[in-house]
């Protein structure tokens, strides 16, 4: 209980009440953990959210290693199809024939990593290492991948290219068209009659993510 009393005081969200409503009809279900938006499309949107690395599910706690989380509808569709096309075993393929490739995908991992577990606050550090569930944001890569030199799915690498660099998510770049929506079908606006407005009007909340 002291370790979540700890949470509770010390997490910050900014976000807009408009983002997470956007963010909800994006996933179809109420978001959970998030921080922020990490980026917005050209039409103002969320894109990537950032996601605490600790979650409450049914009254238990578990880790959440996917630290960057892709919710535009548009890419996400694309991202299925190329993933329907066998992308992820050809990037695999691809990341044990080019050594570059493969080192710099490494990096990333490691960089995930570090950024993953110093989102915690220092009394979730302590919970979950007394908990035994450090392993799986200390050592797991991104998504909470074991194999480093396997791909969990395109949308993680994506959702990570566009948030700081993914070497994955920048070979997709350099080989697909990945587009926005185009100004005649803003599929965030029609969702649910959506109507853009200013995202300036944000708020903060010192409410724990996990509730």
């Amino acid at each position: 209980m002291a370790y979540w009393i700890t949470t509770w005081l010390e997490i910050i969200l900014t976000i807009s009440e408009e983002d997470l409503r956007t963010v909800e009809r994006q996933l179809g279900r109420e978001p959970r953990g998030v921080l922020a938006v990490e980026r917005r499309c050209r039409w103002g949107y969320p894109q990537v959210i950032k996601v605490y690395p600790l979650l409450r599910h049914d009254g238990e706690w578990e880790v959440f290693p996917t630290l960057f989380w892709l919710t535009c509808p548009t890419l996400r569709e694309q991202l299925s199809q190329l993933e329907h096309q066998g992308y992820i075993e050809k990037l695999e393929e691809r990341l044990a024939e080019d050594e570059q490739l493969r080192e710099e995908y490494h990096r990333n991992h490691r960089e995930y990593i570090a950024e993953r577990w110093a989102a915690l606050t220092e009394g979730d550090r302590l919970f979950v290492e007394e908990k035994g569930l450090a392993r799986a944001l200390k050592e797991r890569g991104i998504g909470g991948l074991a194999d480093w030199n396997k791909v969990k799915c395109l949308h993680l690498h994506y959702a990570h290219q566009l948030a700081r660099g993914n070497a994955l998510g920048r070979w997709l770049e350099e080989h697909f068209p990945l587009e926005e929506c185009p100004p005649e079908r803003i599929i965030c606006s029609a969702r649910g009659e959506f109507t853009k407005s200013s995202h300036s009007s944000i708020i903060t909340r010192a409410v724990h993510p996990l509730s």
